[in-house]
């Protein structure tokens, strides 16, 4: 396994790659997979601090695309389904009924996390509409990065360090 893992990482180094190597953490973070991209985006700045917008941007374009890959999860799930169980899905717990309440809107919340990356296939299964979702998605996560990045750059300027 270490024959692949070391490559790898070295591909995917920082200082080397930046912003493509943020591109991919970011878009592979918005999935289901448990991993948080914001150690990538304040790596990044944090060695070149002229690339916090490019950082932050290219990152929310990353988490934002992997969270509207995971609504098109959702969305085919309900359609497999559907398929397999030859009727709609008509129950819907108090959370699903909440999220139908709010709609798109509800993607704002797609930075949390543990219910960030679920919240967008859930929105996927409900059929809420696809660029609304994507849209309210990106405003949460752009908002998330410059936050956290500038937070961990200049409010904890120490605690930090590379």
């Amino acid at each position: 396994m270490d024959e692949w893992i070391a490559p790898l990482l070295a591909a995917l180094a920082l200082p080397r790659y930046g912003l493509s190597t943020v591109f991919v953490i970011a878009f592979v973070s918005a999935t289901l997979l448990p991993m948080g991209s914001e150690p990538a985006v304040f790596g990044l700045v944090k060695l070149n601090p002229d690339l916090f917008w490019p950082a932050v941007l290219v990152g929310t374009a990353g988490n934002t695309l992997g969270g509207a890959l995971t609504w098109w999860m959702g969305y085919g799930a309900l359609r497999a389904y559907e398929h397999m169980t030859k009727h709609p899905s008509a129950a819907h717990p108090h959370a699903l009924r909440w999220l139908e309440r709010f709609g798109a809107k509800a993607c704002l919340l797609s930075w949390l996390p543990v219910v960030g990356d679920p919240l967008c296939a859930v929105a996927g299964w409900l059929r809420l509409p696809f660029w609304p979702c994507v849209l309210y998605m990106a405003i949460g996560k752009f908002a998330r990065y410059v936050t956290m990045t500038a937070a961990l750059l200049w409010v904890f300027p120490g605690t930090f360090t590379l």
